[in-house]
């Protein structure tokens, strides 16, 4: 937490420093201000190290190739606690004190939804999110078009579940969800996925609400089904509470689990002897090269992997925002928003992640030619909605570790996808 509390307090001073002196003066006054929302305290706090320090190499990156318009970047991180409320003020503050165009954030859909009603749509700035998958939030209109993701949304994850919890022979499952926006939808989408796929059935669904110092009642209710095994959808800190629980109470250690729970602190949190036959979903990553170099700077940078939710799409939001800022013709809300889609244009040259495909992507700006990014995720290219597809990963705990069992590729995806659409 230390860790995460200096990264919120000085990033928006230290990581300008470097070009500051060196930047041209531009129209709209440097530094340029990009902002940024996440959880650095509450029940999320526990995958959110490592997303920040990504949102950390990217301004680095950022700044190195050139900035934005001619000017180094700040960014400006604030905690939304994982709590609506705090998150809507932190995003106010950003638009209305500090005068963002453009932000990115955050993690929780039941945040990040407030948010877009009350600050993205109405204020007209750019949110591009890393990690909220919540549907509606770019299919119901509330976003009036500001609202982008670098993450698939959650109907990819819950699909992806359901197939493997399918392969796998699961039957009887109960579901315990955080009542948010993200667990509604995960459960919607899940429980269609199964009823097309076949050979598995939701008993029981609990739904629970976060940071709670017990579970004892939702696991009780979901045991009273009798279920075979348990679907948990929900953050970290909650899980530990709830798989604890559950296994003390004589629950099956037949377990699926969503991508928030692919962090080292849940794992130990429960305790990895108790979690072997556990398996979770996560969304993956196109191999490629560009997707190696920002694994291997994040990793010297920080001296840690890049395993975990978050950490790559992070990176991809604040580059996508960057880019798009360059191409736009002036720093406004729509301007900015009506750049992003370019930063994938067909037909455009590839520039990838680091410093100096980012400052070969501002050449290319410059002269007016279009530009392809592929990013820490793989291609981006955003549909209508502001959506982005992608892979999805199996994940499992071998010898006290976090692991990939395997890779469901994007073609996997899109034939699933049509056996359970139709």
């Amino acid at each position: 937490m230390d860790r995460l509390k200096r990264v919120a307090s000085v990033l928006a001073v230290t990581l300008t420093a470097a070009l500051l002196s060196a930047a041209p003066a531009a129209a709209q006054g440097c530094p340029v201000k990009i902002g940024g929302i996440l959880p650095l305290t509450g029940s999320m706090a526990p995958i959110t190290k490592k997303i920040a320090q990504s949102a950390e190499l990217a301004i680095e990156h950022v700044n190195q190739g050139g900035g934005v318009k001619g000017c180094p970047v700040q960014f400006i991180l604030r905690d939304d606690q994982g709590q609506p409320t705090v998150g809507v003020d932190a995003a106010k503050y950003l638009v209305e004190v500090d005068r963002v165009p453009a932000f990115t954030g955050t993690i929780s859909s039941g945040v990040t939804g407030p948010i877009i009603s009350s600050v993205t749509a109405p204020s007209k700035v750019v949110q591009i999110t890393c990690c909220s998958t919540a549907s509606p939030f770019t299919l119901d209109g509330r976003s009036g078009g500001y609202f982008f993701r670098t993450i698939p949304t959650s109907k990819t994850q819950a699909y992806a579940t359901a197939s493997e919890t399918v392969r796998r022979g699961m039957k009887k499952t109960v579901v315990i969800y955080i009542n948010t926006d993200f667990g509604t939808d995960m459960l919607r989408f899940y429980k269609t996925a199964v009823t097309k796929l076949g050979g598995a059935e939701v008993i029981a669904e609990v739904p629970y609400t976060d940071n709670q110092p017990s579970y004892r009642a939702e696991v009780t209710r979901a045991l009273a089904a009798k279920p075979e095994s348990l679907l948990l959808i929900g953050f970290p800190k909650d899980a530990v509470t709830i798989v604890r629980e559950w296994l003390s109470l004589g629950g099956t250690k037949s377990i699926a689990l969503n991508n928030s729970m692919r962090t080292m602190d849940f794992v130990n949190g429960v305790g990895a002897k108790f979690v072997e036959d556990v398996f979770g979903m996560d969304n993956a990553q196109v191999a490629g090269p560009h997707v190696d170099a920002f694994n291997k700077a994040f990793e010297e940078k920080f001296q840690a992997d890049t395993k975990g939710p978050g950490v790559h799409t992070q990176y991809d939001a604040l580059m996508v925002m960057a880019l798009a800022m360059n191409i736009a013709k002036d720093l406004t809300g729509p301007s900015i928003k009506d750049a992003v889609r370019r930063v994938h244009a067909p037909g455009g040259s590839v520039v990838g992640t680091g410093p100096a495909e980012y400052k070969k992507a501002l050449e290319l700006i410059k002269a007016g030619k279009p530009i392809k990014y592929f990013g820490a995720t793989g291609p981006i290219e955003f549909d209508a909605n502001g959506d982005v597809t992608g892979p999805a990963l199996v994940w499992k705990i071998k010898d006290g570790q976090i692991v990939t069992d395997r890779i469901i590729t994007i073609e996997d995806m899109q034939v699933l996808f049509k056996r359970i659409e139709n």
